[in-house]
């Protein structure tokens, strides 16, 4: 397969046309991107629309991964792709090339954004340069303390302290009127929250700021997320009924999924770490296939939960890998089967 991205259609709602530079001295740009929040409303080839989350590439066979993962997953249809972003310069810049190369593909990106170790007016420096480029869809987050990702957080000197205080700074930059914001929400509530209640009113008061919708923290029990949705929309109806997309992790091994969850703060839920443990039998190494299929299940049932209880979209975190992802697609019969004939090659 190649590893150049060449998926350009002259009527893919993503495709871009010329548009007048925000910015004086700047030329004409393509246009501003298709809003995360439109493009979870629009046309999905399954059931519901499905999108997937990106690091960034640490080296050349990891980008060659990378490439094909986002070939793939725009063949089955992706909504948008999300870019996570690199504390303390370490995939900075490789997370707006690659954010860059795949908006103008075309796929629907958002760049995640964190205050860590940037002034104020580093961050509005960057927020006018994605303007510049065209990246006008940016997931606002305070970003966790370098080094201990539950450590103590500490503000950047001049900088910001507050998801909150980023989305004023893009609503307050003229150069960023149309930028559409995401920011996190979290379904068993921040783990620094006093309780639920605060957790619910800290997240509305970012979408009363001005942000557009929010992505859900991985979780494993779709018990809570209703319940959060339930929560801010009963706190209130106009801006608690923004979409809340769920955040989902497919899951492949035990270990794996038990760190993700640490580094989050949270915890896998007793009852699949039975399900994931009985089919490991004493040794996942061993087991892994097992491990994995039974994994895959999970994911899969809690999709089809969300599914008929209405949410907006499904979102992926792949690690920038695609089989995973698309074996839970295909068991909901959004994408084909993975093996041989099919995969990669079958969608395309």
């Amino acid at each position: 397969m190649s590893t150049m991205i060449s998926f350009m259609s002259a009527s893919n709602p993503h495709d871009h046309h010329e548009k007048a530079s925000p910015l004086p001295g700047i030329p004409p740009q393509p246009t501003l991107q298709v809003p995360v929040s439109q493009a979870i409303r629009g046309y999905s080839p399954g059931k519901i629309p499905f999108s997937v989350e990106f690091m960034p590439p640490r080296d050349d066979a990891a980008q060659t991964r990378l490439w094909n993962a986002a070939e793939a997953f725009h063949d089955l249809g992706v909504s948008f792709a999300s870019i996570t972003y690199g504390a303390g310069g370490s995939t900075r810049e490789r997370t707006m090339e690659v954010a860059q190369q795949l908006a103008a593909k075309p796929l629907t990106t958002l760049m995640h954004l964190t205050l860590v170790d940037h002034s104020a007016e580093e961050l509005r420096a960057m927020l006018q340069d994605y303007a510049r480029r065209g990246m006008t869809n940016v997931l606002a987050l305070r970003g966790d303390p370098p080094g201990d990702p539950l450590g103590t957080w500490q503000p950047t000197p001049g900088g910001l302290n507050y998801a909150s205080d980023l989305i004023e700074l893009i609503r307050n930059t003229p150069e960023c009127e149309n930028f559409d914001i995401g920011i996190a929400s979290f379904p068993e509530g921040h783990y620094r929250a006093e309780d639920l209640e605060q957790d619910t009113q800290v997240t509305l008061h970012k979408l009363r700021l001005g942000a557009d919708y929010s992505i859900t923290q991985m979780f494993f029990d779709v018990e809570n997320y209703l319940r959060l949705r339930d929560r801010l929309a009963a706190a209130d109806p106009v801006h608690g009924a923004k979409p809340v997309i769920p955040g989902l992790m497919p899951i492949t091994s035990i270990r794996s999924v038990r760190r993700q969850m640490e580094l989050a703060g949270g915890e896998v839920p007793v009852k699949i770490l039975e399900r994931l443990e009985k089919a490991a039998a004493g040794d996942e190494v061993a087991n892994r296939d097992a491990v994995r299929e039974v994994g895959i299940d999970i994911t899969t049932e809690m999709s089809e939960r969300l599914i008929a209880e209405g949410a907006p979209n499904l979102h992926f975190m792949t690690m920038n890998n695609v089989r995973a992802t698309q074996d839970v697609l295909h068991n909901l019969g959004m994408a084909p089967a993975w093996g041989p004939g099919y995969g990669q090659d079958m969608v395309r």
